[in-house]
């Protein structure tokens, strides 16, 4: 098993200052983008200040910023741990 040194809060923490990065390079307010994302403004203030979020939601603001396309590319080039996993992956 690989240790992370991150825990999940950080990680879901740095994806929302990314998000918030992204947000106000192009000067859009937390209020404009939750009225154009359908996501409410509390849900998304609390996000930027904690990174909790639900995962539709976090989808929606991606989607709003135009962004998504670097959620779609998550998991598209497999990462192996072991050879067999290549020779299952091979099999499926």
């Amino acid at each position: 098993m690989i240790y992370i040194w991150d825990t999940p809060s950080d990680i879901a923490l740095r994806l929302a200052r990314k998000l918030r990065s992204i947000r106000k390079r192009r000067k859009i307010t937390q209020k404009q983008l939750a009225a154009r994302s359908n996501v409410s403004y509390a849900t998304l203030r609390k996000f930027e200040q904690t990174g909790r979020i639900s995962l539709e939601s976090f989808v929606k603001l991606t989607m709003e910023l135009g962004v998504v396309s670097e959620i779609n590319d998550l998991f598209t080039q497999p990462v192996y741990n072991s050879i067999e996993e290549v020779v299952n992956d091979r099999y499926r």
